[in-house]
């Protein structure tokens, strides 16, 4: 008899647990599935390559040259001698 109380006391738990479970995961807000798009007062940043190191910088970091642009005056140099 006493393992029956056991028994019922356990189920009633797991029901009271469950049930609170759902109802956290029903209030819960979605979480977004893609990442934040750029609002507008936030402007994206244009990304480029080095033409001789192929890294990747801010593009208004770069350094303009005559064959592309470069993220630092030494490799400009050496991609046009």
């Amino acid at each position: 008899m006493k393992y029956l109380i056991v028994l019922v006391v356990i189920l009633v738990g797991v029901w009271f647990w469950r049930n609170n479970r759902r109802t956290e995961l029903r209030n819960k807000p979605p979480r977004p599935s893609a990442p934040p798009v750029a609002g507008p007062h936030q402007q994206a940043t244009e990304v480029v390559a080095c033409a001789l190191c192929s890294l990747h910088l801010p593009r208004t970091d770069a350094l303009p040259g005559s064959r592309g642009l470069y993220c630092s005056d030494a490799h400009r140099r050496e991609a046009e001698t």
